[in-house]
């Protein structure tokens, strides 16, 4: 294993632990020496990781470090630029920008020869089909999802009939031409998938609903995999 690899599985692994960690509890993980180990946290602390610790006590890595550009490989710098080339072309407004600026930044620490050959990447994205207009804030249903938070949607069906509701969003779906909420209704007391550019209006309530997102998630994808096991 190179070095640079190993570097990157260090702090891969203190990405795990929320606690600090014994070195010799990652050297062994890592198959190196206790000494080795010392100095690979030595180099990645001299390349700006935070990571506090010191022999003896453990070591934690705080949140927020970014990998340096050397870790970067060109197909994951690849894999970068076609991700949020895609998010900029086919989400909402704020998450296009947010991809841009993101993508801007990994492009200006990226040594010269990475920079020509992301400007000359044969990777083309094709065109974003018309998607269908949204009235609401898509930003809103995200801060809601983070937040854990209700809120009340005035719905339309495909049928073009009304209703109101609260829902507790968990996720959202991105597709070619719509963009889908995945929510807990309290109308239909059951999971509900809603078109964003069937919304018409909704409100944030400023209460967090009862259950955790995670929790919805979970049950949602179990829900989903027993459909798909019935439909067999």
């Amino acid at each position: 294993m190179s070095r640079t690899n190993r570097l990157l599985d260090l702090l891969q692994l203190l990405r795990g632990y929320r606690y600090p960690v014994a070195g010799q509890v990652l050297a062994e993980t890592l198959g190196v020496s206790l000494r080795t180990l010392y100095r690979d946290i030595q180099t990645l602390q001299a390349q700006g990781a935070d990571i506090e610790g010191e022999p003896g006590l453990g070591y934690v890595l705080k949140p927020g470090f970014m990998l340096p550009p050397l870790m970067f490989t060109r197909e994951e710098i690849e894999a970068l630029m076609l991700g949020s080339n895609w998010v900029s072309q086919r989400t909402d407004e704020r998450l296009a920008d947010a991809a841009k600026e993101a993508l801007a930044k990994i492009t200006h620490v990226l040594p010269s020869d990475l920079k020509e050959y992301l400007s000359t990447s044969h990777l083309i994205l094709g065109p974003a089909p018309e998607q269908k207009p949204v009235r609401i804030d898509l930003s809103l249903i995200r801060q809601a999802i983070r937040q854990e938070e209700a809120i009340t949607i005035s719905y339309s069906d495909e049928r073009g009939n009304r209703s109101e509701r609260e829902i507790w969003p968990f996720g959202m779906g991105f597709f070619e031409q719509v963009r889908v909420i995945l929510a807990w209704c309290t109308l239909r007391n059951s999971f509900r998938h809603f078109r964003a550019d069937r919304i018409e209006v909704m409100a944030m309530t400023g209460k967090r609903y009862p259950r955790r997102r995670m929790a919805l998630l979970k049950e949602w994808k179990h829900e989903c995999r027993n459909e798909a096991t019935s439909a067999r």
